[in-house]
């Protein structure tokens, strides 16, 4: 499953990366996310950083370990967790479109075992609608707190 969605944000793309890598404090402005773990943070370098993740999806609580595997300041970071049965890879970049940010949050999945091959085969399209509508939140989430401050 693939898919990607994304926001315009009415604020300087400096401001929108800072709002993206600011882990430590994005559990309170996303509102999905429960609580936030940092297991590594890296000195000098955002590859590496890793966190356990503690959100509600489907009405339930997950979580999800975490980490970024690529980035480039003021442009993207990208991420890959491992679960399920599943390979999860998302990446959120920001790029200047005229007077605004636009924020866009990608999102891949790929199945790792015939079982999890065979269940996103006949519910993969349920799974990819609430995904869309949940990573739209977020990035909602995001744009609030980034406009309001």
């Amino acid at each position: 499953m693939k898919l990607s969605v994304f926001v315009e944000i009415e604020k300087p793309l400096e401001d929108v990366w800072r709002a993206i890598v600011d882990f430590k404090n994005c559990s309170s402005y996303i509102n999905s996310i429960v609580k936030l773990e940092i297991i590594e943070e890296p000195k000098d370098t955002l590859i590496g950083f890793k966190w356990k993740e503690t959100r509600v999806m489907f009405g339930k609580e997950v979580i999800e370990t975490m980490w970024i595997t690529n980035y480039k300041e003021n442009e993207y970071y990208q991420t890959r967790a491992e679960s399920h049965g599943s390979v999860y890879i998302s990446k959120l970049s920001i790029k200047r479109v005229e007077n605004q940010t636009k924020l866009t949050m990608s999102f891949s999945a790929e199945a790792q075992t015939f079982f999890v091959k065979l269940f996103s085969l006949f519910m993969g399209f349920l799974i990819k609608g609430s995904m869309k509508k949940a990573l739209i939140k977020d990035l909602n989430d995001i744009k609030t707190y980034v406009e309001s401050n």
